[in-house]
């Protein structure tokens, strides 16, 4: 039998590691985005113009702008940490010491987690909707943190992460159930 993870450890043991269920849909959605424009247009210009190596040097980095715009980062949380990867920088931030958690208003719904050694990390809040298992480890870690008196800034910001879900989650019942408004 393995014991615990220690407190002071960020990490747990493997099998403690959520991860975003959705992201490799997500994923392929942005690769089969980005190969789709590709391909479209270098049959397009190969029969309108005929290819050149500079015409279809500029189709592929137009491609991979897309795929870079369109891959969304892999976010993950065990006891302690939540880590978000993208495709060049790693973000893991303590959720056990959090001192701050803010909801920006406006277009983009990121929430920004920032724990006492200043690492910054944005999830975008459609993972913790569609992932309870994750938003329940991070409202835990961050219930934690405000008892031990680390979250200064935040609170009310969780609070309306629990609201949105919850009404997301009555919706989705009630959509199901065929008791919805039409």
């Amino acid at each position: 039998m393995q014991p615990p993870p220690s407190p002071s450890s960020p990490r747990g043991a493997p099998h403690d590691t959520l991860s975003d269920v959705g992201w490799l849909g997500e994923a392929s959605y942005a690769i089969g985005c980005a190969a789709l424009l590709l391909g479209t247009s270098l049959l397009v210009d190969a029969a309108a113009h005929g290819l050149t190596l500079l015409r279809t040097t500029g189709w592929i980095a137009l491609a991979a702008a897309l795929l870079v715009i369109l891959l969304p980062g892999r976010v993950s949380a065990g006891p302690g940490h939540l880590t978000v990867r993208g495709l060049w920088v790693t973000k893991s931030v303590r959720t056990d010491r959090l001192s701050a958690v803010d909801w920006p208003v406006g277009i983009a719904q990121r929430l920004v987690l920032t724990d006492t050694d200043g690492v910054r990390a944005e999830v975008d809040l459609r993972v913790l909707t569609s992932n309870p298992a994750l938003r329940l480890r991070l409202e835990t870690d961050a219930q934690a943190a405000l008892e031990h008196g680390t979250l200064v800034r935040g609170a009310a910001s969780l609070a309306r992460l629990s609201l949105r879900v919850d009404a997301e989650t009555t919706r989705g019942v009630f959509d199901v159930s065929g008791l919805s408004r039409s």
